[in-house]
């Protein structure tokens, strides 16, 4: 058995970066840049009035009567130069003249026929956006993870596209003749498939592609036959059938249509009979068939392989709370807890749950961190800071 991060950097080492492509802005929201975006144009293009009123040349003075000329809406500027004595009516985004020091607020002033009187009120600002004051042309966003904000920014630079990592291809396959779909009936040997549902949300939460490919049944030729269906993926992900019972059968079947295996089995728990590699070019990760196994290890192996596949950072991230309860010593695994957070002083307090059985997912549709419990670890008393991965 290896170390859960030993797996990791394995499992990390199958996933370069994907190759990348250019996607319109309107489709590009959660994708990762993979080059720098260059804005083709100062942002505003233009001094812009920053208010509604009237654009003036000279420094504002109450008492002052000024004749207004004409008007300047956003999309609709003025071609002339507003000269001493002049005021020309502005909206807020408009272009402001040549000859304009300042625009003044429409409340400041007392509107007579064609003139405009500047009140008491009237103070020194000059409501005036500079050209290029958000950015200028040649600026650069550097690449990231693009969130709304950053898209529109890219469209204020003039790009209608973004050229960003390619989303991997995750292909699901279910196995074992003791499966049938939700919706079917199943004999009373039988259960529900249920993993490959939760593993589809969290690849594709994280900007995956997913197939779910058939149930592939306990008989090489099946599962031959559904592996082959998985052509063109990036990561085929098998569920069940990789541990060592004679019904396993992911292992040698994989290995006859050439996997290079990278490592079987990690000192951890849930998900000791976790098996990675690499398949027709593609990488492969055999998760354990129990519930909580396999969700475990999605969170710990396969959502860093989908985000390092798309030049992001892969995690994956723990983080810091307080032990709300004793514990005794852990054993020779890594042992990841269900568990509870909840307010603390300064760091969350976690509580893991009692029951910790691979097969109860209703324990785990409850918890909101698994509490991560080092190899060896000895007895842990409550207050003491550990580490956890939020779910």
């Amino acid at each position: 058995m290896i170390s859960v991060e030993d797996a990791i950097s394995r499992v990390l080492a199958l996933s370069p970066p994907l190759g990348v492509e250019s996607v319109p802005l309107a489709q590009a929201a959660g994708r990762m840049m993979a080059t720098p975006a260059i804005a083709r144009r100062d942002q505003p293009p233009f001094p812009a009035s920053a208010m509604d009123g009237y654009a003036v040349s000279d420094s504002p003075q109450a008492g002052a009567r000024l004749r207004v000329i004409g008007m300047a809406a956003a999309g609709h500027g003025f071609d002339g130069t507003l000269a001493s004595g002049e005021a020309l009516r502005i909206f807020t985004g408009a272009p402001v003249p040549a000859g304009a020091s300042h625009v003044v607020l429409q409340e400041d002033v007392e509107v007579q026929g064609e003139t405009i009187l500047l009140l008491p009120s009237v103070d020194q600002a000059t409501n005036i956006r500079p050209r290029g004051q958000d950015f200028r042309a040649g600026d650069n966003l550097p690449p990231r993870l693009l969130r709304p904000a950053d898209l529109a920014l890219l469209a204020a630079m003039n790009l209608p596209e973004v050229t960003v990592h390619r989303r991997p291809v995750v292909a699901l396959i279910a196995t074992g003749d003791e499966l049938v779909m939700p919706g079917e009936t199943p004999r009373e040997d039988q259960i529900i498939a249920s993993n490959h549902f939760a593993l589809k949300a969290m690849a594709e939460a994280e900007g995956a592609e997913v197939r779910m490919l058939p149930i592939a049944r306990d008989n090489e030729v099946a599962l031959a036959t559904v592996l082959g269906l998985a052509e063109g993926a990036d990561i085929v992900v098998t569920i069940g059938g990789a541990s060592v019972g004679d019904h396993d059968l992911v292992g040698r079947v994989a290995e006859g249509m050439g996997l290079d295996r990278a490592f079987y089995k990690i000192a951890m728990r849930p998900g000791k009979p976790l098996m990675a590699g690499r398949l027709r070019g593609a990488a492969m990760l055999g998760l354990p068939g129990n519930p909580v196994s396999a969700i475990v290890c999605g969170h710990l192996f396969l959502l860093p392989m989908i985000r390092a596949m798309q030049g992001r950072p892969p995690g994956p991230l723990l983080r810091q709370a307080r032990l709300a309860v004793d514990l005794g010593p852990n054993g020779p695994r890594a042992h990841y807890m269900r568990a509870r957070l909840g307010a603390g002083d300064g760091l969350p307090r976690i509580t893991p749950f009692d029951r910790q059985d691979s097969a109860l997912l209703h324990i785990l549709t409850e918890a909101d961190a698994l509490l991560v419990r080092p190899v060896g670890e000895g007895a842990r008393t409550a207050g003491d800071e550990v580490q956890y991965l939020p779910l």
